[in-house]
């Protein structure tokens, strides 16, 4: 009997020990690990949006029009208690503007909304599906990177540079307004 114990005791070490080492190591991070995706439309273009990048999305929200110079600018929204400005997603992209948006994504690093045409669904992808763009194709800075899969390839809209193309569009705003007005006094 006393061998038997000796087995089990040493079994149960293995065990103890093979277990600890696996909580004791870094996570793994697998190349093949999945992204989550929005399929969209802006205008009539097809673009993915990584899920990580928003906060939300949102269908037919009420959009009160506001005064604005901004051409991107549709008006402001309510979401969860909190007033957000809502920007044409084609228009801020250099597509021809759509009437009427019906879907809308809040930016995750800011408290924008980005109103678009059409969701088309959610897809996993692997995260080697996703590569960067080699071309300096139309949108290549708000989408360095195009997703391939199943057949499908999109541009990866990254929301941060669109977000930030707002400043741009409000400071060419204000430069036109200023000339206009010194024309004016001309």
């Amino acid at each position: 009997m006393t061998d038997a114990r000796a087995g089990l005791a040493k079994q149960a070490a293995k065990l103890r020990a093979a277990f600890d080492a696996a909580y004791a190591a870094p996570p793994r991070r697998d190349a093949a690990a999945g992204q989550d995706l929005l399929t969209i439309r802006a205008g009539s273009e097809p673009y993915v949006i990584r899920v990580s990048d928003i906060a939300g999305l949102f269908v037919d929200r009420k959009i009160t029009p506001v005064p604005a110079n901004d051409a991107s600018l549709l008006g402001i929204a309510g979401f969860r208690g909190t007033i957000v400005p809502v920007h044409s997603l084609p228009v801020l992209l250099g597509l021809p503007a759509t009437h009427a948006p019906r879907w809308l994504v809040i930016a995750a690093a800011t408290s924008v909304a980005l109103a678009f045409d059409a969701f088309e669904g959610h897809l996993r992808v692997r995260s080697d599906s996703i590569v960067p763009q080699q071309s300096s194709a139309r949108g290549c800075g708000f989408a360095p990177e195009f997703m391939h899969h199943a057949g499908i390839v999109r541009p990866v809209l990254h929301l941060v540079s669109v977000i930030a193309s707002l400043g741009c569009h409000r400071a060419q705003t204000a430069i036109h307004e200023r000339n206009e007005k010194h024309e004016s006094f001309q």
